[in-house]
């Protein structure tokens, strides 16, 4: 049986602008449905998601809040704060899910703390984008109290960005370990995880959010994963997207993928990270990684849809 990592996208989790704790939870509900017969016909399974848009919100409402008596979070804070509750949102319908359908199973949703360097260069160059879309970049700006980055987000809006060092360890790493050896589903990663620096004083959190495509590929090496499945809102990897002459990517290997990526053909904080971590994981034979839409989560497992990555 194969050990997999899932990793679900941020966006993905809010169908249709959908940000309600409701509406999040609808969509983890679903997911649920479509993890739960990889653990029923023996496989391992861990689960990464992303938060940029719940990490982002999380923000802008401590934000909005602050005073002396209710100061503002600092944004690893946040990013604590959002593993928090989609991880309860998840953990809590993989457990209902299981119970449905008399599978044999428990899951839990770990904080997870993540490594990074404090003299990274993502320091200096924000490109991560958090938070909701917005019609301008002044729209972005009058959101805040104070001076922040902004981008224009693959066509979708304006956000607001922050850095996105990269991911260099996970302080939990045995903790992971050891409860997917006793056969729990583990949600860890969230968000990327809350990024910290460690030095002679230890951990302490810093401002930023790192990418969780790419913090799935360091779970996955942890637990020695078969495969790795990207999941999002679009249905595949495009290249010339946006493009009259648009076309997705199917099956591919990792030279034309990567001939790709250099050639500049995916966004920064889009899709681009996910194809960094695809290439990252599938660095030799036995390995695949697959990309594409959470709502067509059971076709992307087969092959049927999204594009699947082999070397």
């Amino acid at each position: 049986m194969a050990t997999i990592v899932v990793a679900l996208g941020g966006n993905a989790l809010l169908r249709n602008g959908g940000a309600s704790a409701a509406a999040q939870q609808e969509v983890a509900d679903e997911a649920s449905r479509r993890l739960v017969p990889l653990v029923a016909s023996g496989h391992s399974l861990v689960v990464v998601h992303g938060n940029g848009p719940q990490v982002g919100n999380i923000v802008l409402t401590s934000e909005r809040a602050d005073s002396e008596e209710t100061p503002a979070m600092p944004l690893d804070t946040c990013v604590a704060m959002s593993q928090g509750s989609v991880g309860y949102w998840l953990q809590q319908a993989l457990a209902d899910e299981f119970t449905a359908e008399g599978v044999p199973g428990t899951a839990v949703a770990l904080v997870t703390q993540t490594v990074v360097d404090a003299r990274d260069p993502a320091f200096e160059a924000p490109g991560k984008p958090i938070g909701p879309f917005h019609a301008t970049r002044d729209d972005v700006l009058a959101a805040y109290r104070h001076p922040v980055e902004v981008v224009e987000d693959s066509g979708r809006g304006w956000r607001r960005v922050v850095a996105s060092p990269r991911p260099l360890r996970i302080v939990e790493a045995e903790a992971i370990t050891a409860l997917v050896r006793a056969g729990v589903t583990v949600v860890a990663g969230g968000g990327g995880g809350v990024p910290v620096t460690l030095d002679g004083a230890g951990l302490r959190g810093v401002e930023a959010v790192v990418d969780k495509d790419l913090t799935a590929v360091l779970v996955a090496e942890l637990v020695d994963a078969d495969l790795l499945v990207l999941l999002t809102s679009v249905p595949a990897v495009m290249v010339n997207f946006g493009a009259p002459e648009q076309r997705a990517l199917g099956d591919v290997g990792t030279e034309e993928l990567r001939h790709h990526l250099e050639a500049g053909e995916f966004a920064v904080g889009s899709m681009r990270p996910k194809v960094e971590a695809a290439l990252q994981f599938v660095d030799r034979p036995g390995r695949t990684a697959l990309i594409g839409e959470i709502d067509e989560m059971e076709d992307v497992l087969v092959g049927a849809s999204g594009t699947r990555l082999t070397w």
